[in-house]
């Protein structure tokens, strides 16, 4: 896991409904916390493209539903800005369910295009993703 070169805002803050991406049983996913993250005394914790998230399973197959898993945020749709000059944002917030904290995912396709920073830090996230953007 290496650090963002990008300065990304926070756009999901703790308790939003997020979808996923893949192919591992859930559909959407609600936050619990970010891991790693050191806020404010009183501010809600957010997370942005790239971070490490606990998050419950709300809609998807029985069997995954009321689950707490690991997952990273692999799309926002607040605009960043990054080294080169160029924005970015993409039409939704989407995750990737995650089997444990190193970065392996669950799902083994990707619908949709992937940040290029969320790729950066999580290696086996990109070694899955077909469109790297």
């Amino acid at each position: 896991m290496k650090a963002v070169k990008a300065r990304i805002p926070r756009a999901l803050p703790m308790g939003c409904s997020v979808s996923t991406c893949d192919n591992s049983g859930a559909k959407i996913l609600r936050l619990i916390s970010v891991k790693g993250l050191k806020t404010v005394k009183g501010r809600k914790p957010a997370a942005r493209v790239g971070d490490l998230v606990l998050a419950s399973v709300t809609k998807g197959r029985p069997d995954i539903r009321k689950q707490v898993v690991f997952a990273t945020i692999v799309r926002q749709r607040k605009e960043y800005r990054r080294p080169n000059g160029e924005r970015i944002k993409f039409e939704d917030n989407a995750a990737v369910v995650l089997k444990d904290e190193e970065g392996n995912p669950k799902g083994t396709i990707f619908k949709g295009a992937i940040a290029k920073e969320a790729c950066d830090k999580w290696p086996g996230v990109a070694k899955v993703a077909s469109i790297i953007v």
